[in-house]
């Protein structure tokens, strides 16, 4: 049977990532000082090999200059009395050992080392008699470095002057127990000093964590904590600091579309309630035996229904303007747009249509989704209509002064009042309604979509004097003027 170790979904956790950082860095710092530590060991031995060859080299060129001084001042000076004012004249370290070899078997040494008698020294030394050489060899004091010097005479013999090897190594081998200890705390503080660190750089994820825990679907208001000066810039700029900063904004983002997802609902609950209702009294209350009445009320059903699917399309196309396929981009001259909305707009009423020239000249084309624009300009029109009377001058006009393209629809009918200039463009808002006006509140909603879409935004203002008359509302569509290949934004004349 199978056993699942860990928390209780599953799923085994493993080390933190505190704890790996601070893992890492323990072993990154172990090795670089171990690594430090034997290459001082390797270069220290070999540095003591050459201060002990040097000092080998030095015995046995002082021995050499004797020789010769001796052979000068005495010709044909024995080799035993050579060697033997040698041992005299010279005290050796304390770590060395001069052996005056002659003939067969050594005739002095100094210090008197019992070394000296052992079989294993002098079956060792015995090669370097007749031919200068080195040897090691393992004694109880030591590891014994031996370097040999033939002497020719009567008799032949050698000096070997030996070293031990211990003492110098001793002295190492302390000074790199005393590194490893040095080592070792080194290691501990940069250990525990790293996980410090990584604790105090991962305290936002941590706190990023809690709060992702704690944010639920109905309280999305939970923030990252963010240290921030009196002008609120952050206290500091890092990777940490700009990923918090980042989620946060996602919440903002998160919270605002549920928000706007959960009021959606409502108000299209809201919207539907009232048909729905509609539909179904007037079915409770059918007597399907009265033809004239069932006559009347499938024509009043079929009104309801159709007012129903109305409303159903307008919400699908506010839930599709948050799509990146709302729109599709085309080059689209801004003049000829125009034009051919307000072809279109004159078959809404009997109004006086115009077309507002500004006297401007444009040049070229301009990057725009010429379906959804003309969709937005005959629902301002659309609207303009329902608040006028018969006869009344609606105008429709465009100008681009230099990185923006302007689109409006004016009438001179009551105009807006300035407390319903925002909430008129939000799902279902309305302001003052005209008799036999059934919309749902949501045409400018599509408009102000479809502007926001294009990057731009949809707003009303006062009609300009310019554009004649000082009443009335002017709906306008202010969009950024995209030229296609880079060609210069310019308008010719004043607008």
């Amino acid at each position: 049977m199978m056993t699942t170790t860990g928390t209780t979904d599953g799923v085994h956790r493993g080390l933190t990532v505190r704890a790996r950082i601070t893992a890492l860095v323990a072993l990154l710092v172990t090795v670089a000082l171990a690594g430090a530590g034997l290459i001082v060991y390797i270069v220290e031995s070999e540095r003591i090999e050459r201060a002990t060859g040097r000092e080998v080299e030095q015995e046995l060129n002082e021995f050499n200059k004797l020789s010769g001084a001796m052979d000068d001042a005495e010709p044909g000076i024995g080799t035993r009395e050579v060697l033997r004012e040698f041992l005299r004249r010279n005290v050796p370290d304390d770590d060395e050992l001069l052996v005056a070899w002659v003939g067969d078997e050594p005739d002095a040494w100094f210090p008197d080392r019992p070394i000296v008698d052992d079989p294993e020294f002098r079956a060792a030394v015995e090669p370097l008699i007749a031919e200068s050489g080195t040897v090691y060899l393992d004694t109880p004091d030591g590891e014994l470095r031996i370097r040999s010097q033939p002497v020719t005479g009567d008799v032949d013999g050698a000096l070997l002057v030996g070293t031990y090897l211990a003492e110098d190594r001793a002295e190492l081998l302390s000074t790199m127990r005393t590194y490893a200890i040095t080592a070792g705390i080194s290691a501990l503080l940069i250990t525990i000093a790293a996980g410090w660190s990584a604790g105090r750089l991962l305290r936002p994820l941590r706190t990023l964590r809690h709060t992702a825990e704690e944010i639920s679907g109905t309280d999305l208001s939970r923030r990252i904590p963010e240290a921030t000066r009196d002008d609120g810039s952050p206290t500091r700029r890092d990777d940490v600091t700009a990923l918090t900063h980042t989620v946060n904004g996602m919440l903002d983002r998160l919270e605002s579309a549920f928000t706007g997802q959960r009021q959606f609902l409502d108000d299209a609950g809201h919207e539907l309630r009232t048909p729905l209702t509609v539909l179904r009294g007037h079915l409770e209350l059918l007597d399907s035996d009265d033809p004239a009445e069932v006559e009347e009320t499938r024509a009043l059903l079929v009104d309801e229904v159709d007012r129903m699917a109305r409303l159903v399309g307008d919400l699908i196309l506010l839930a599709k303007s948050d799509r990146p396929d709302f729109i599709s981009l085309a080059e689209v001259d801004p003049a000829d747009l125009v034009a051919g909305v307000l072809a279109k707009a004159r078959a809404l009423g009997e109004r006086r249509w115009v077309l507002d020239d500004v006297g401007g000249t444009f040049l070229g084309p301009v990057l725009l989704d010429e379906q959804r624009i003309t969709q937005a300009l005959l629902q301002l029109a659309d609207n303009a209509v329902k608040h006028t009377d018969a006869g009344t001058e609606i105008g429709i006009g465009t100008e681009v002064v230099g990185g923006t393209v302007r689109y409006w629809v004016r009438d001179a009918g009551r105009g807006v009042p300035e407390a319903d200039r925002e909430r008129i463009f939000e799902r279902f808002g309305r302001s003052r309604v005209a008799a036999g006006d059934e919309g749902f509140g949501l045409g400018l909603s599509i408009v102000a979509a479809i502007a926001t879409a294009h990057g731009g935004r949809a707003y009303v203002t006062d009609p300009p004097p310019r554009l004649g008359g000082d009443r009335g509302a002017c709906f306008v569509l202010e969009l950024p003027a995209v030229r296609p290949f880079n060609t210069p934004e310019n308008v010719v004349g004043k607008p």
